[in-house]
């Protein structure tokens, strides 16, 4: 079926392109034999010339043709060619479809025949305008979105004007000559717009022309792989008409092969700019990874250039493959980068390397650039043939030969010379070996003090004096001193790059001589120029190799100047840094030779001592990697690295110079290490860790939760894998613990077992800390005293084990739990103050939550502890001070804190006198079945406090899981009433509402009697009243037999009050006494319940203190 669909599909576009043909072809013939027309009998009138005019300028699509060719027909226009070849461009921009174009040829062809002298010259002009390239300096102005919304209006404008011109050449409207087609006319306007546009906006142009015009033009077909048709008969058929089509072509041959030629090349073009942006892409992507592993995040600025980076390449891709498919060429083959090759090792341990041979062995193997960023900048120098003419370059086919001639002598010369410095190199070894005691400074004999007057290098002074803003450069002298003043800000490689493309313009011997004296005289505090500059010299070094050897010549001056005098210490130091940087950095471009730069070492190596030691680790700091791993002088330079080991262990040097050598070395020759071995987990690990780690956020822990839910439970590896990622708070950020704990409080509904367990593993993992004690572990320590307390938020544990906590902080590890003032303790020494760090966490975290009843009480016996336990301490550092005033002015802002030890142990002696002066009437000669009874009684009261607290707590109101899963039912669920007492209450209410009886009404006036004084009185009158009935007024025989009650009555917006005195025997007397009494009976009740309710809990309190401290209460008399 399918082959049938495709062979159907290519017969009827061949029909299509048939039908086409025949009408060219037609229209051609038309256009080439034009009949004279009587213009006596036409039309000239003004009105309808103007109304032709704008009708063609609006639109000369299909639908206004017949009318535009009815008039053309109709009325003279010979006064009217200009306003119309001018409207004929307007109208045609609006032409989208294959028939509005159509339709504008036909209209163009029939003004054609009638003016073919006026009319077909303007027009091809103005549509070759039309079809003009941008200007480049127009372009240059704009910024670079205001270029790409030119490019998409000028592309817009550019369609429907190139498949209108396309098809006039077709028809023997635009001709290149009387006997030949307009083809090539077409081809050079489609060349023009694509070689003058680096950017590839008019690839668009292109694609669209080879849509429609691929077969007249270039006179490709489909090729006969892709042509799927049922038999060979069928295929034969389809071939006639094509071989036709071939003989009766519009487009000669020879310009259809060259627009194919022309085509096929520039595809190529396009295919390596698109691998060229790939190969782009995938770094950019690459480097942003590593800047992600760096520092975390991407910032802004890079992923808005990546994203505009993969916008481009996307668009490029896709134009390239329709490119493809048009021309029936295959697609380059895009490389893929390696995902694990130059990967970055994270995490590697800091420990410090032993003492040994194997750590001194000089490691020749691996790369001589860090990372890939330096590896462009020193290898990836572009080549100024690709921007300069090669005339201005001064290159020649002989000099080419006599160069390479020389660069062969050069580099036998260099050979030789490294075979000797190698021979002498091992002699000094094996006459180092033979007499360690010899003096380190053999061969000083060249650098003996020389008083002769040389100059010292320093600051560079003005060339020529700054050009003023009137005066603009002229002459190639002023232009050479423009450059030479934008080069201090040229700090990036792209404008260092520019201006070694404009020295080369202005490239004249007086020209060089003056970059190298500014090269030379860079200011010693710009150390920063010096690789820009090495690679601007690197650049022209190629075409004018006099720059390179003038300005190390120079430096070599300088370098043994700086070494007859060595003694000046201070005072050359930063000329000295300059030197040695500016040196390596050109070593690096391979600017200087390998010999000259081992030399340089080599002398320095000779005087092991003073400034020569600084220069040595600036030499290695800079250049020593890539003398180390480069193929030349791995040997060479290996050998001196020996050679200035074993100086440095048989001389005494001070720590600085010991540490400066060893920080070099260890940076040109890293000791080698095996990369950290990743731990392997399965996918289902790895999805638990992304949930916790990665996705949960306070948006998202609904989703978590349900996507937790729904893991096999049931499975061992997933239990142990929830278990540790919620009992390893520490991994979290330290933000998102609370929505750990809310997580394990949303689960505890579902897996009871599992909440418990992690509560378990906190209180262990809190215990094994104050056991150990290790530092390494006290960033985890916090997590897990935060978690502790978040848990408690939630309501996983009650106030019992916080309190408990808080105790075993303060007394863990000391005598009887007794701490002493300055005290020592392994596990609590005094000067480690991470316990009081913990227990402000922990009430930061929860202790608002103690601001009343007996936990009220229990935190501030403990804030009165721990204010003891504090001065117990050394004193504390400031922001140890500073944690413990913000935490107890969070939990209780008025409390007095104690100046003094001796003042917090009384306090500490009043508050256990206090709790022991309570009296209670329970004999505290019960066994152990009594105090467990005790203990079980006061944690149900606490856990009645945190049940009546539920109404403060923080916890967000969420929807749950729709999921349809057993739920474990609190105890709070299950207090309300049954089913049929909530039904018979339902049915009450409804018979309470639809009652309207006189005795409900009744009832009603009766209790609205008895809430008159309270619910319509004004505030200030019922408060006059209750002061009135405070204060008592004297009784009288009068006042006893009448009640008096407030009458209120308005007038206008006023509400006036009277008494009025109604007998004390009367309805509404009695009913209104009776009510006052039974509310005072119910407050004395309640009042009465909630004082028995205090005097049970101290009792209890004090019962649970004594049972804690039965082998001996904590007392402590501190006598000072």
């Amino acid at each position: 079926m399918e082959l049938v669909a495709n062979g159907a599909q290519a017969s009827s576009r061949l029909d299509d392109e048939r039908a086409r043909h025949a009408k060219r072809v037609a229209l051609k013939q038309l256009n080439a034999n034009p009949v004279a027309q009587e213009t006596s009998k036409l039309d000239s009138s003004l009105k309808r010339h103007t109304a032709l005019i704008k009708r063609i300028r609006q639109s000369m699509a299909a639908d206004n043709k017949d009318q535009i060719m009815k008039d053309i027909e109709s009325l003279s226009l010979e006064k009217y060619v200009d306003e119309l070849s001018g409207a004929v461009i307007e109208g045609i921009a609006r032409c989208k479809t294959e028939r509005d174009v159509w339709g504008a040829v036909e209209i163009i062809s029939c003004l054609h025949r009638r003016f073919l002298s006026k009319f077909t010259p303007a027009v091809l002009s103005s549509l070759g305008s039309a079809l003009a390239a941008p200007s480049r300096t127009a372009l240059a102005a704009l910024s670079a979105e205001q270029r790409e919304k030119e490019d998409v209006t000028r592309i817009t404008r550019q369609r429907p004007v190139l498949r209108v011109s396309s098809e006039l050449a077709l028809v023997g409207i635009i001709k290149d000559s009387p006997t030949r087609s307009g083809g090539e006319w077409v081809m050079k306007t489609l060349k023009e717009l694509l070689s003058n546009d680096p950017t590839l906006s008019s690839l668009p142009l292109l694609t669209t022309f080879l849509k429609s015009y691929s077969r007249p033009y270039l006179g490709i077909s489909t090729p006969t792989n892709t042509r799927q048709v049922g038999t060979t008969t069928d295929q034969s058929e389809a071939d006639e008409p094509l071989a036709a089509l071939d003989e009766d072509s519009l487009i000669e041959q020879d310009i259809r092969d060259r627009f194919k030629r022309m085509c096929e090349g520039y595809f190529d073009n396009v295919c390596k700019k698109l691998v060229i942006e790939h190969k782009r892409l995938q770094e950019q992507d690459k480097r942003n990874h590593e800047a992600y592993i760096r520092s975390g995040e991407i910032f802004e600025d890079r992923q808005q250039a990546y994203e505009k980076m993969t916008k481009g390449y996307e668009r490029l891709l896709s134009s390239c493959q329709s490119l493809s498919e048009l021309l029936y060429l295959p697609l380059p083959a895009l490389p893929t980068a390696s995902q694990k090759s130059d990967s970055i090792l994270i995490g590697l341990g800091g420990s410090s390397l032993t003492s040994g041979d194997e750590n001194d062995e000089v490691s020749t193997s691996g790369n001589k650039w860090e990372d890939e960023e330096e590896r462009k900048f020193y290898e990836d120098i572009q080549d100024l043939k690709d921007f300069v003419p090669s005339s201005v370059l001064g290159l020649d086919s002989s000099e080419n030969e006599t160069s390479q001639e020389k660069e062969k002598e050069r580099e036998q010369e260099r050979l030789d010379r490294e075979k000797e410095e190698v021979r002498k190199l091992a002699e000094e070894l094996e006459k180092l070996e033979t007499d360690p005691t010899g003096s380190p400074n053999g061969s000083v004999a060249e650098e003996v003090e020389d008083d002769t007057a040389t100059p010292i290098p320093g600051t560079p002074k003005a060339l020529t004096p700054p050009l003023s803003p009137q005066l603009a450069p002229q002459g190639p002298s002023q232009l050479l001193t423009a450059l030479l003043t934008r080069l201090p800000d040229a700090t990036n490689r792209a404008s260092i790059d520019q201006a070694a493309v404009d020295f080369a313009f202005l490239n004249s011997k007086a020209g060089r001589r003056r970059l190298v004296k500014f090269l030379s005289q860079v200011p010693k505090n710009r150390t920063d120029l010096l690789p820009h500059y090495s690679r601007l010299v690197a650049t022209l070094n190629r075409y004018m190799p006099d720059i390179g050897t003038e300005l190390v010549a120079i430096l070599e001056d300088e370098f043994r100047y700086l070494q007859r005098k060595k003694n000046v210490v201070k005072e050359l130091s930063e000329v000295r840094l300059k030197n040695i940087t500016f040196l390596a950095n050109l070593t690096k471009f391979s600017v200087v030779p390998s010999h000259l730069i081992l030399h340089i070492f080599k002398v320095c190596l000779d005087d092991f001592s003073g400034t020569n030691i600084e220069n040595i680790a600036l030499f290695l700091e800079g250049c020593g990697r890539f003398l180390l791993k480069s193929e030349d002088t791995r040997e060479r330079f290996g050998t001196m690295l020996e050679l200035m080991r074993r100086k440095q262990s048989l001389q005494h040097l001070d720590q600085r110079q010991i540490l400066i050598l060893e920080n070099a070395y260890y940076q040109c020759n890293p000791p080698e290490r095996a990369p950290k071995q990743e731990k392997e987990r399965t996918p289902i690990e790895l999805f638990i860790r992304h949930l916790i780690y990665d996705v949960l956020t306070r948006k998202t822990i609904d989703k978590v939760l349900k996507l937790i839910r729904k893991l096999d439970w049931e499975d061992d590896l997933v239990q142990t894998t929830l278990h540790k990622v919620f009992t390893k708070a520490w991994k979290l950020k330290y933000g998102n613990i609370s929505l750990l704990a809310m997580l394990t409080y949303d689960l505890q509904r579902y897996r009871p077992a599992f909440a418990i367990s992690v509560v378990d593993q906190v209180l262990e993992d809190i215990r094994r800390g104050l056991e150990q004690n290790v530092y390494s572990t006290n960033q985890r320590r916090v997590a897990m005293i935060k978690y502790l307390g978040e848990l408690y938020i939630y309501r996983l544990l009650n106030s019992g084990i916080v309190f408990d906590t808080l105790w075993t902080l303060v007394t863990f590890g000391h005598a009887e739990g007794r701490p002493m003032p300055k005290a020592t303790n392994p596990l609590d020494t005094p000067d480690d103050f991470f316990r009081v760090r913990l227990v402000c966490v922990l009430l930061d975290t929860c202790g608002m939550c103690f601001d009343r009843g007996t936990q009220k009480r229990k935190l501030d016996n403990f804030l009165v502890f721990f204010q003891y336990y504090i001065h117990c301490k050394e004193p504390l550092p400031m922001d140890i001070d500073f944690m413990v005033s913000d935490s107890i002015e969070a939990v209780r802002p008025k409390l007095q804190l104690a100046r003094s030890v001796e003042e917090a142990a009384l306090a500490v002696d009043e508050m256990v006198s206090a709790l022991q002066s309570v009296g209670s009437p329970v004999d505290d000669s019960g066994d152990d079945s009594g105090d467990e009874e005790d203990d079980r009684r006061e944690e149900n009261n606490e856990d009645e406090d945190e049940e009546a607290e539920t109404q403060d707590s923080p916890i967000e109101p969420r929807g749950t899981s729709p999921d349809p899963e057993v739920v474990l039912a609190s105890t709070q669920e299950n207090l309300g009433p049954p089913e049929e007492a909530e039904a018979e209450f339902a049915k009450e209410l409804a018979k309470l509402v639809t009652d309207t009886s006189a005795e409900s009404r009744k009832v009603d006036k009766k209790t609205a009697l008895a809430l008159w004084d309270s619910a319509v009185l004004p505030p200030n009158i019922r408060k006059k009243k209750y002061d009135e009935e405070a204060e008592g007024a004297p009784s009288s025989p009068t006042s006893e037999a009448v009640m008096n009650f407030t009458v209120i009555t308005k007038k206008g917006n006023k509400q006036q009050t009277r008494q009025l005195a109604i007998p004390a025997e009367s309805a509404l007397a009695v009913h209104t006494r009776s009510a006052q009494l039974q509310d005072k009976v119910e407050q004395q009740h309640l009042k009465r319940l909630v004082l028995d309710y205090e005097q049970r809990e101290e009792a209890e309190e004090l019962r649970a203190l004594e049972t804690r401290n039965r082998s001996g209460a904590i007392k402590i008399r501190y006598v000072g």
